[in-house]
């Protein structure tokens, strides 16, 4: 051991004796190995980001959205087309719906029907913009969806429309910044609900908000879905007057009554779904297709064929987008990879090239009794210290790139120990085995013909 330490000190004397020539070589594993950190940084932040997306659309879930035609849109060539489908009646997205889904479909495991309206929210004199949204308990497992403080909605309080209601975090702090808001009142529109619990905090990113249809759930209101269609408003209650288009539309909702003005939006007058959309979890991924499939033709018939309804998966499509990003991930690595491999062939070039010139010490040392082991343990050592050394300057110029792509862009970077592991290790090993050859060359050269070497 003793004597591999000595030559190692000569190898480590010889890399310091040439400091340029040795930076110089190292700086191909140096950008290597940073290029192959912050690529794999970039794939593992885009899996995170895919992680996050589909626990915010829920795992297993079918998005069965309301589709409806505004007032006036279309132009008049498709008028005739419209006519046929306009005389066809559905009923729209109910929650006899979500019963029959519920009770037929085995592969199911939960059904969470939802309607959502936007509302003003007021409390002692503060006003603010807010969607309330009409849901049962399964909402809020299935967007897995905790509450910080509070209670869940009871049997009795969903069943019999209670005018209760769970408020997201974003809502605590414009109204009850000081104060417990458990138990407190608070008027959504022209009804009072009291608060019987908050979310905990979600982060939902805006593109997911675009992309996916993901709720802001921190800015929402969630009451009972009885409480929204008996209280608040039920679009699929109308009356002969709204039928006709004109005058007042006059719902009764439990033992008040309320009036809608023809003046109400294009929306509005046209979306006669009771529900805005439900969410349909499946047991298992892989029933996800077939369940998709019956769910699809099971609607058609309960809406006489009139398709006034979308149906989605987020989360294969969110699979399909992570396979894209990992196929460009592997690109995007193999790239990076080549760096690493160009940087060995540099250390075999300017190791042989240095052992052309250190010829005359080479002989030398084998003159005073150094073996061919210790010429190809002395050069080897020297391009192990150029590639390991490259390699750590390497890792920390990954992991400072990292930082500066997530600073500067909105891509997410996340850099694994196994990054460092990986990258590490293949720039150790590219120097021991492109730094093989010039040592091999090195230990069989004549020692006579190498001291008569000028």
């Amino acid at each position: 051991m003793e004597r591999y330490w000595e030559i190692l000190q000569v190898a480590l004397e010889a890399v310091f004796a040439n400091r340029s020539r040795s930076i110089l070589t190292a700086l191909g594993i140096i950008f290597g190995v940073a290029a192959v950190i912050a690529m794999m940084a970039i794939g593992k932040g885009a899996q995170q980001e895919i992680l996050d997306q589909i626990k915010l659309v829920g795992v297993n879930n079918i998005i069965v959205q309301a589709h409806f035609e505004k007032s006036g849109s279309g132009d008049q060539s498709s008028e005739e087309d419209g006519k046929q489908q306009r005389k066809q009646f559905s009923p729209g997205l109910t929650l006899l719906d979500a019963e029959s889904i519920r009770s037929i479909i085995a592969t199911v495991s939960r059904v969470s029907p939802e309607v959502t309206y936007e509302t003003s929210i007021i409390k002692d004199g503060i006003r603010q913009q807010a969607k309330l949204n009409g849901v049962t308990p399964d909402f809020f497992t299935v967007f897995n969806l905790n509450l910080a403080s509070g209670n869940m909605f009871s049997a009795e309080q969903t069943v019999d429309g209670s005018p209760v209601c769970i408020i997201g975090p974003a809502i605590k702090t414009k109204f009850f910044a000081l104060e417990d808001p458990i138990g407190k009142q608070i008027k959504c529109g022209n009804i009072w609900l009291k608060v019987i619990g908050v979310l905990e905090s979600k982060k939902v990113g805006k593109q997911s908000v675009e992309d996916l249809g993901i709720t802001d759930f921190n800015n929402n209101i969630y009451a009972p879905i009885q409480t929204v269609l008996l209280r608040f408003k039920d679009r699929s209650l109308i009356n002969e007057s709204s039928i006709s288009g004109g005058g007042e539309t006059v719902v009764f909702s439990g033992n008040s009554m309320m009036s809608f003005s023809s003046s109400s939006t294009d929306e509005e007058d046209a979306n006669y779904n009771q529900l805005d959309r439900i969410v349909v979890q499946v047991d298992e991924s892989e029933n996800l297709g077939a369940t998709t499939k019956i769910l699809n033709e099971m609607l058609k018939r309960r809406h006489m064929n009139v398709e006034d309804f979308e149906i989605t998966v987020p989360e294969l499509l969110l699979k399909q987008e992570q396979r894209t990003k990992d196929i460009f991930n592997i690109v995007l690595g193999a790239i990076a990879g080549i760096s690493l491999l160009v940087g060995g062939i540099g250390i075999m070039n300017i190791m042989l090239a240095s052992v052309m010139e250190r010829i005359r010490e080479i002989g030398v040392r084998r003159s005073i009794g150094a073996t061919k082991r210790d010429i190809i343990f002395q050069f080897l050592s020297e391009a192990t210290l150029i590639s390991i050394s490259g390699g750590l300057f390497g890792i920390l110029l990954g992991v400072v790139m990292a930082r500066i792509i997530m600073q500067t862009t909105d891509i997410l970077t996340i850099v694994s120990a196994w990054s460092i592991i990986i990258s590490f290790g293949v720039a150790a090993t590219v120097g021991i085995v492109f730094g093989y050859l010039p040592a091999r060359k090195a230990a069989q050269q004549d020692p006579v013909d190498s001291l008569r070497h000028d």
